[in-house]
């Protein structure tokens, strides 16, 4: 039986991601870090989901061990940072680099030391590690981790995801994304309906149920753009 252990469950995709693979009959476990303040409270709802909850610290040798001991098949990671949100949590330095990136990282050493699981990565559009922005070269690096550990793997990397249900309220994205869809409709309608697609919004839902139909996929190892992803 496939079991999936999600890395950053109680984020905008994570929630959405851990019931669908539950309604896919998968046995899901959610990860919630063991200092969360709301540990009760996400325990309960994702229990309540069908899921399982796992509190395992950030450490390679103590995720490995859970891993090994779980039977992980499949790995989810869809953890991410804003700059906002790492002030608040006390993050030094770079964001980006220590969530997104270092973060990923540690999650393909512990794959390494226990199941060797399919890796799933929700990345973004753009990533790549040697780009300007911060944001997009801690996800291509993260990335660049993942493909080059040996692990099988699905890297997902949707536009914006947009919905109602954020922590944080992201003004300037939701602009953004309103915007984008504004201009990408005018795209297609002009016949540039690839860079309509790869740019569009999608739900976290929507993006969850990708997610699943990758994470389940015996295909090869790839890189799944946006167009792809609906």
């Amino acid at each position: 039986m496939s079991l999936a252990w999600v890395a950053g469950a109680t984020g905008f995709v994570g929630r959405a991601l851990v019931p669908a693979l539950v309604g896919a009959g998968v046995r899901t476990i959610a990860h919630v870090r063991p200092d969360s303040r709301d540990l009760a409270s996400w325990r309960e709802r994702f229990t309540t989901a069908g899921a399982e909850v796992d509190d395992a610290p950030w450490e390679v040798e103590a995720l490995a061990a859970r891993f090994t001991a779980l039977g992980v098949t499949h790995l989810c990671c869809t953890i991410g940072t804003t700059a906002r949100r790492a002030r608040a949590t006390g993050v030094d330095g770079d964001p980006y680099q220590q969530v997104d990136r270092r973060l990923t990282e540690m999650l393909v050493a512990a794959a390494l030391a226990s199941t060797r699981p399919r890796f799933v990565l929700l990345s973004s559009v753009g990533a790549d590690a040697h780009a300007r922005s911060a944001y997009l070269r801690a996800r291509g690096q993260a990335d660049a981790a993942v493909v080059a550990s040996g692990l099988p793997y699905r890297i997902a990397r949707p536009s914006f995801i947009s919905g109602p249900g954020r922590d944080d309220s992201r003004p300037g994205e939701r602009a953004a994304a309103a915007t984008a869809g504004g201009i990408l409709a005018v795209l297609g309608a002009l016949g540039a309906r690839t860079t309509r697609d790869r740019y569009a919004p999608i739900t976290p839902d929507d993006l969850a149920a990708a997610l699943v139909r990758l994470a389940l996929d015996d295909g090869p190892n790839r890189i799944v753009t946006a167009e792809a992803l609906r």
